[in-house]
């Protein structure tokens, strides 16, 4: 190669692999955070289904490991992995290299967690959902259905049409359960609601989604809800599209405050604090105190919530928020248990 290509690819090369985006294509490790130092022996790495510029779930995680870089000093790296084959591959090639903590992001990782944990015993595999259980092997649940049953109870009074739609990314027991939890609210704030579901097959898919939305807006839905991650982008954009023709019409956000993503139509929001999540599982790997069975973090926990958007909030009944304010307090106080999946 000439001098001056080779020189020239090799200036380039920082600016391909630099950035928080970069670190799935260049899969490298970040370097602690400017100021800290990095606890020998304590890395911590995350493996992602989709992309960590989802704007919800991804992204949520994503900052979470950062929290952990800050607050705790780790070694920290990221990867985005899309299939079972890579799961497997994810999880060895960190536990091979002396990681102490692996996440695997969401309810698909518990089988590879589960196989490749029997061959690393020193390493802790974290999956953020299921039920899997081993020695090393333990499973945050994220009882984001006390969120998405409110959603729903806003769905239900304050629906014109009596149709409300769901919208899904991947068909997994975890999103579901969400969904499952969201009809049950709808149904107590208008139990003769009419509610439609539709999955795209993928979380990706923005232009899916949004076709998707069109659809459930064309059979007379005047509220929305996504578990799709990135592709829920495409069911705020149909919203939006409709309400800028003039139908009253309303989008909920998961996982993050995406009220922001599309501020005229995300009405609410069913949130996770998923650096506060991560920050606290890593604190208890890093100081021995790890142990392996669920852990089930919820609104009495402060990591569920259910969030309004100051820009719509006024346009509900102060009757109805009112409602909500009080269910939500028996939700936090165990009075109201919220319909769940069996995960």
């Amino acid at each position: 190669m000439p001098r001056r290509l080779a020189a020239l690819c090799l200036g380039l090369l920082p600016a391909l692999c630099s950035g928080p985006l970069a670190l799935a294509s260049c899969g490298r490790e970040e370097a602690p955070a400017p100021g800290g130092s990095a606890a020998p022996g304590f890395q911590v790495a995350l493996l992602t289904p989709g992309s960590i510029a989802d704007g919800g779930w991804n992204q949520g995680a994503y900052d979470g490991l950062r929290r952990i870089e800050a607050e705790l000093g780790a070694r920290i790296s990221h990867v985005e992995t899309r299939t079972p084959a890579a799961f497997e591959e994810g999880f060895r090639d960190y536990a091979s290299r002396g990681y102490d903590l692996v996440f695997g992001h969401g309810f698909e990782y518990q089988e590879a967690a589960a196989k490749v944990a029997a061959e690393f015993p020193k390493t802790i595999f974290v999956t953020t959902s299921g039920s899997t259980v081993r020695e090393n092997v333990a499973p945050m649940v994220f009882e984001l259905e006390q969120a998405t049953y409110l959603c729903g109870l806003l769905a239900g009074r304050a629906t014109r049409s009596g149709v409300v739609g769901m919208i899904g990314g991947i068909r997994l027991p975890s999103i579901e359960s969400t969904f499952l939890a969201f009809r049950a609210g709808v149904e107590a704030g208008r139990p003769d609601a009419v509610l439609r579901e539709s999955w795209i097959g993928n979380f990706d898919d923005s232009a899916a989604a949004r076709e998707a939305a069109k659809a459930l807006l064309e059979e007379g839905a005047d509220f929305l809800i996504h578990q799709a991650n990135d592709a829920g982008r495409g069911v705020f954009q149909a919203v939006a599209e409709r309400a800028a023709g003039g139908a009253e019409v309303y989008a909920f956000g998961t996982n993050r405050d995406q009220s922001a993503m599309a501020p005229d139509v995300v009405i609410a929001s069913a949130t996770l604090d998923l650096p506060g999540a991560f920050a606290l599982v890593a604190r208890r790997v890093r100081d021995g105190r790890f142990e392996a069975h669920p852990l089930r973090l919820g609104m009495r926990e402060g990591i569920v919530g259910f969030v309004w958007n100051p820009a719509l909030e006024a346009k509900v009944p102060e009757a109805v928020r009112a409602e909500l304010k009080e269910v939500e307090g028996r939700i936090r106080s165990g009075d109201l248990v919220v319909p769940r999946g069996n995960f």
